[in-house]
Formats: C-alpha cells, structure tokens, sequence
C-alpha cells in the first residue's frame, strides 16, 4: 500500500478530532457570550437610559470602589499608613491597600507586560477567568450538551451576583480556580487540587474554604488510595491551600514590616476580623441602606429606581440556591447513596462560601462573594427541570436588578 494511502486516514481523524474538540469548546463559548450581552442590556438600561452611551465597553464601566486597590497593588505593591498623614479631614485610623488579597493583583501586573494598560488587563483577565470557569463546568458537567445542562450553562449566565465576574475583581479569577480544584478532587490529581486551592485563597480570602473542602476529601475522594494516603493528600492540599493565605501575609509584611497589618486594617478601619454571629450578620447585611448611603442624582432609569434594594431579593436567592444545592445532594444520596466526588467537593464548597461573609461580618460585600458559589452549579445540573427553569426566571430578573445597582455605583 503507497505511503499516501496510509497517511490519509491519519488526517481524516486528526481533523475529525479538532472538529470534535471545537464543537465540544461550542457551549461553554456560547455561554461567555452571552453572559456578556445580558451584562450590556443591564449596563444599557441602568447607565444608557437615553441610550447616548453604553458603558459597559469601557473600563471605567467595570471599575467600582475595592477595583481601585486591585489595581494600585498591581501597579505599586502593599502599602499601610495613617490615614491624616494624606487626607487630613479623614478619621485618624490606618488607611492602605493591604486589606485585599495578591493573587489577582499580581495576574494583572503580569498580563500588564504585554503593553495593555493595567485597566484593560484587569478586564481580560477577568473575562479570560469567565470564559474559563464556563469551560471546566463544562468539563464537569460531562461536555454532552442536553437539556439539563444547557440550562446549568444558562443559570451560569445569569448567576446571582455575577455582575461582579466582568467587574476589576478578583471573583472570576478566584471561582476559576475552586472549579480547577474540583477538576484536581474528581480525576484525585493532587497536584491540580493543591495548586487550584492555592490559588483561590490567594486571590481572595473567601477562597480559603478550598481548605475545608479539601480536609473534607480524605472521606469522598482519593478513592485508588489507601485510607492513610487519602488522609496524606487531603491534608498536605488543604496546607498548600493555606500557603496561599500565608503568601498574602508575607507580601504584606514585606511591603509594610508588620505581620498583622492585614488583620489591623481589617479590625481598626473595617470592623472586621472576628467570628460574628451569622443570623445576626444576614440580618444587617439585609437591611443595610444602600439606596440611603449612596444614591445617584436626577432622574435615574427605570431599572436603577427599581433596583436600590436588589440586595434584599438577592439574599433570598442565594439562601435558595444553597438550599437547592444541599437539598439536590439529598435526594441523590437518598436515591443512589453515593455522589461522586466533584458533587460533594461543589456541595461543600457552597455551603462554606455562602456562610463565610456571615462569619466574618461582610455586611456590604457578601453578595459577590457569594458568586463563588457558581461551583454548585456542578449539582444544578442534578436538579429536575421544574426547579431549573424557575431558578433560570429567577435568577435572569435579580441579575438585572443587582446589576443596575453595581452600574449606578451603588454596590461597593
């Protein structure tokens, strides 16, 4: 047989093989695109009122409050004084940059080297990270599209507090990288588990319950293991997850020569670093006045003025969604008495990350962390289509609303 004879079947596969790899990228590209056209008819409604102008393509658009010190630790690194050395009208207390995590931060100052300006580098960053979270749920979620998991993709679009995954934050960085850690939990890669918890605490402390997810694996994952190595492996990813918390601290302390300047500006300017009581803190997160403490003048667009308290109605949602999450883990351990290990790695990562702002008093910040529970999404695509398809209507009306807030600049 002549040589080209047997090369051609060679190519006909390869190529099949690149146009099976790209149909199966299809999905999770759709789903990013989209999520970003919902998140433009928000900005248009909420900032383009008269529809002179859509800000949602300009950097200034995603740059709100806590973006400003993303970025100044991107271009300059921590720092730490008293806040009359430079703003002689503001209360005598500590002031600085050293209140936020390094791990996003120090992306954009990487990607910055390419010659984008650290604004625009904070937005790729940040819709590369989206566009990566879609693409590992949709590895999760077995990369076949059918109904029940082309709405999880739909539910992703439109995820409670994702306004914040398009913002200069490090959320979608952060939620990539727990997804990452599941992917290391379901195929037992340690080294892709450590290094995804890793990264989601250095990004953001809300990413440390990768830790008590990971503690939790040496009794749902490891399987191939013996019961000392499975015990190994949890342990030893759960301190690698905490290295990430420690690499925070030592580069704050580098910068400032105080190991406690994170837990100082937390308590001294913030209020925070304590455990707090959670009912107690939902119940001041719920009634905190945003519409009172910052309001935007003239005449605001329909959907503003019907938005200034989209933070109550978000709270009920994201109490339902970690319901549903538990409740979905429920019915499957009634009915089939196991799940599989990615199911109770996403399980225990969102009950944690939607408790966490409440244990630590994050009374004007909890409704973007909990956008990172977009990882239970791994079990919503579990539930059945009646409980979908409301949760799709539900959430598509309260990231309209949530969203107008974050654009009117009300949002911190």
């Amino acid at each position: 047989m002549p040589e080209s004879a047997r090369a051609d079947p060679l190519r006909a596969a390869r190529r099949a093989g690149r146009r099976a790899g790209l149909r199966a990228l299809l999905p999770p590209v759709a789903a990013w695109l989209v999520a970003n056209l919902v998140t433009w008819l928000v900005a248009y409604g909420s900032v383009a009122g008269d529809g002179s102008e859509v800000a949602y393509w300009s950097t200034g658009s995603r740059r709100r409050w806590d973006a400003e010190h993303y970025l100044s630790i991107a271009r300059t690194g921590y720092e730490m004084f008293r806040c009359r050395e430079r703003y002689p009208d503001f209360p005598d207390i500590v002031c600085g940059n050293v209140a936020w995590f390094p791990g996003y931060p120090m992306l954009v100052r990487a990607a910055s080297a390419t010659g984008l300006s650290y604004e625009w580098s904070a937005v790729v960053l940040a819709e590369a990270s989206l566009l990566g979270m879609f693409a590992v749920l949709w590895w999760l979620l077995g990369a076949r599209l059918t109904p029940a998991t082309g709405l999880t993709l739909a539910i992703g679009t439109v995820f409670p507090g994702g306004i914040y995954l398009h913002a200069m934050f490090p959320v979608a960085t952060g939620t990539l990288a727990l997804l990452l850690c599941t992917v290391g939990v379901k195929r037992s890669s340690w080294t892709l588990a450590a290094a995804g918890g890793f990264a989601a605490a250095a990004c953001h402390p809300v990413g440390a319950v990768a830790a008590v997810m990971l503690l939790a694996s040496a009794f749902f994952a490891w399987r191939g293991d013996a019961r000392p190595l499975r015990f190994a492996k949890a342990v030893s990813a759960a301190a690698v997850t905490a290295c990430g918390v420690l690499w925070a601290l030592w580069l704050m302390w580098q910068a400032t020569g105080r190991w406690d300047a994170y837990a100082t500006i937390q308590a001294v300017s913030y209020g925070q670093g304590d455990l707090r009581r959670p009912l107690e803190e939902m119940r001041k997160a719920y009634d905190f006045p945003f519409s009172d403490w910052y309001r935007p003048k003239g005449d605001l667009p329909w959907l503003v003025g019907h938005g200034l308290a989209a933070h109550r109605p978000e709270f009920w949602l994201n109490a339902a969604f970690a319901l549903l999450v538990v409740a979905t883990a429920a019915v499957l351990l009634v009915r089939h008495h196991r799940l599989a290990a990615e199911e109770w790695a996403a399980l225990t990562l969102t009950v944690a990350v939607f408790l966490l702002p409440f244990l630590a008093g994050a009374e004007m910040s909890w409704y973007r962390n909990h956008a990172q529970m977009f990882v239970g999404l791994v079990l919503v695509s579990r539930m059945a289509r009646w409980v979908q398809v409301p949760l799709l209507a539900f959430c598509a009306i309260q990231y309209a609303l949530l969203g107008a807030m974050f654009f009117a600049g009300v949002l911190v």
